[in-house]
C-alpha cells in the first residue's frame, strides 16, 4: 500500500476509529490477519463497536478495499465447506463435511460467516496463493472458519501434536508417505478436496509393512474405515487433479478435539442480512431469485402509525408528510442502532428484523419514547406508534429485486403488530423467553402481562405479552438504561 489515499476516502462515510485500526492492520499486520477477517474478533482485539466495524468493513468492500466472503462452515470440525463471493451463489441443498462424516442444510444462523480479505490491489498477501501455503497456515488461512479460536503463541507446537505426517503434492504427481502407525485413531485428510481416510489402530504391534493408495481427484467418494496394526504403514498417494494437495496424516487424540472446541463469535450471513449499512449499500446484490434459504431464528419488529389518513386530514398534506418523514428517520436510526435493519415500509408501516429478540425489544421501547419526543416537540399527540415483535424461523428470499423474508413467523409478527395499542408494545411468547429481552423489563422495572389471542388467518391461538408504557417520571432513568447492547455472533 503506496499512500493512505483508500483510506482517507472511507473516513467520509465510517467511523475514524475503525479506518484507523483498519489501516494499522493492513500496513502492519502480519499477511494471515488479513485474510477472512473476523470482524467480531477485530472489533474486540482494537476496542471498537462492533457495528461500526462491520458498517466499516461493508463500505470497505462496497469500494474494493477488501473481499467479502460468505463461506458455508461445518458445524461439528468448523472447517469450510464452500466458499462464495456473494450469497446468491450458496445453495440450499446439504453441504458433506468428510471429516466429520456428516451431512449439512446449511441455515444462515451458523452454517454461513461472512468474512473479508484485503485485495491485492490494496495489499498482496500469502493467502491470494493459497497453492504455497504450508500445510500448516493451509489449515489456519483456509480451511477452519473464523469461529475456530486458534491460539497466537505456540499453533505450530499445537499442530504438531496431532499432525504427524504432511506432504505437499504438485498437479499430477505421485507420493509416498512413509511412517510407523500409532495406536491410535489415525486419519489421513487432504484440506483441498476434504478427501478422508479413517484408520482405526488397534490390536498387537507388527513389523510387517502394509500399503494404502489414495488418490485425489473432484469425484471422491467416502472412504470405509480400516483396521491396522500399529506398525509400519506406506500410504502411496496420487493427485489428479490441476492444484496441489495436502495429503495429512492425523491422530484424533485430545488436543485436535481441544482445538476444534474453542469457538469465538462470528459475523453471520443472518446478522449481516440484518445489517442497515449492507442493505443500503447492497440492495439487489443479495439472494437470487430462484434461492430459498434457511433461517431457524429472527425476530421481526412492525410498527403503524395509528389514524395517520386523519393526521393528513387534520394537520394538512405538508404538515403531516413532515410528520411522517421524521418518524421514518428516528426509526431508520433506532434499528440501525440496535443492530437491526429497515426491510420495507408499506404506507405508514415499517417491518424490521434483528438477529436476537433483546434487540428488538431495545428499539421498540426506544421508538416509543422517541415518539413522546417528537409529539412533546408541538405540544400535541400527533404520532401514535403500534408495535409488535415476534421471533423464530423463515426463509429469506428475493421479492422486487430486494432480499425480503417469508414465512409464519412474519405473518404472525405483522398480525401482532395490529392488535397493539398506542399505549402497549406487543411481544409475543419466543420473544420473551429470550432472558436479554427479560433482563431489559427488569431493570426498568416493567412487569408485561399475558393474554391468549387469535390471529387471523393462524389456527391456533398464541400467547401475547402486553409492555406497558413506564412511568414517564422514569424516562430519564430509562433512557440511560437503553444504551445498543453488544454486538451478537447471530
Amino acid at each position: 500500500m503506496d499512500d493512505a489515499l483508500p483510506f482517507d476516502a472511507l473516513r467520509q462515510s465510517v467511523d475514524p476509529a475503525v479506518v484507523e485500526a483498519m489501516e494499522r492492520l493492513v500496513r502492519h499486520g502480519p499477511d494471515r490477519k488479513l485474510n477472512r477477517i473476523n470482524v467480531l474478533a477485530f472489533a474486540s482485539a482494537e476496542g471498537l463497536d462492533p457495528e461500526a466495524a462491520i458498517s466499516g468493513f461493508v463500505h470497505a468492500s462496497r469500494t474494493g478495499l477488501f473481499d467479502m466472503s460468505w463461506n458455508v462452515l461445518c458445524p461439528g470440525c468448523g472447517g469450510v465447506l464452500g466458499v462464495n463471493a456473494t450469497l446468491k451463489t450458496v445453495h440450499s441443498s446439504r453441504y458433506t463435511c468428510s471429516l466429520c462424516a456428516a451431512g449439512y442444510e446449511p441455515d444462515l444462523d451458523d452454517m454461513v460467516e461472512v468474512t473479508f480479505t484485503v485485495n491485492p490491489r490494496l495489499r498482496a498477501i500469502e493467502a491470494h496463493h493459497p497453492d504455497r501455503l504450508s500445510p500448516e497456515e493451509y489449515f489456519r488461512q483456509i480451511y477452519w472458519g473464523s469461529g475456530i479460536d486458534l491460539p497466537e503463541d505456540g499453533y505450530e507446537r499445537i499442530i504438531g501434536e496431532f499432525l504427524i505426517e504432511a506432504m505437499e503434492l504438485p498437479p499430477g504427481e505421485k507420493g509416498v508417505i512413509s511412517l510407523q502407525l500409532p495406536a491410535d485413531y489415525v486419519i489421513v485428510f487432504e484440506p483441498v478436496t476434504h478427501a478422508v481416510q479413517f484408520i482405526d489402530v488397534t490390536g498387537e504391534p507388527t513389523r510387517e509393512r502394509r500399503s494404502l493408495s489414495l488418490t485425489y481427484d473432484r469425484s471422491h467418494s467416502p472412504s470405509q474405515e480400516i483396521r491396522l496394526q500399529p506398525g509400519p504403514l506406506r500410504i502411496q498417494v496420487e493427485n489428479h487433479l490441476d492444484v496441489r494437495t495436502l495429503p495429512s496424516v492425523c491422530i484424533a487424540n485430545d488436543i485436535l478435539h481441544d482445538l476444534l472446541g474453542k469457538r469465538r463469535p462470528f459475523l453471520t450471513a443472518k446478522a449481516l442480512l440484518s445489517n442497515q449499512t449492507f442493505r443500503d449499500l447492497y440492495r439487489t446484490d443479495t439472494i437470487g431469485p430462484d434461492q430459498r434459504l434457511k433461517i431457524t431464528s429472527l425476530t421481526f419488529l412492525f410498527t403503524d402509525l395509528r389514524g395517520s389518513t386523519e393526521l393528513y386530514e387534520r394537520v394538512g398534506d405538508l404538515a403531516a408528510f413532515e410528520l411522517v418523514q421524521s418518524h421514518f428517520a428516528v426509526l431508520n436510526d433506532i434499528v440501525a442502532a440496535e443492530a437491526g435493519a429497515v426491510v420495507k415500509t408499506i404506507g405508514d408501516a415499517v417491518m424490521a428484523t434483528f438477529p436476537t429478540p433483546d434487540r428488538a425489544v431495545a428499539a421498540a421501547m426506544r421508538m416509543r419514547e422517541a415518539m413522546i419526543d417528537l409529539n412533546g416537540q408541538d405540544g400535541r399527540e400527533e404520532l401514535l406508534l403500534k408495535i409488535g415483535i415476534h421471533e423464530g424461523p423463515c426463509i429469506a428470499v428475493s421479492l422486487n429485486d430486494r432480499q425480503d423474508y417469508f414465512g409464519q413467523t412474519v405473518n404472525i409478527a405483522s398480525r401482532v403488530q395490529q392488535l397493539a395499542t398506542t399505549h402497549e408494545i406487543y411481544a409475543t411468547e419466543p420473544v420473551l423467553g429470550d432472558a436479554r429481552a427479560l433482563g431489559l423489563l427488569s431493570i426498568r422495572g416493567l412487569t408485561p402481562e399475558a393474554q391468549n389471542v387469535a390471529l387471523r388467518g393462524i389456527a391456533n391461538e398464541i400467547k401475547v405479552f402486553t409492555i406497558p408504557t413506564p412511568d414517564p417520571s422514569r424516562y430519564p432513568a430509562a433512557d440511560r438504561l437503553l444504551r445498543p447492547a453488544p454486538a451478537v455472533a447471530r
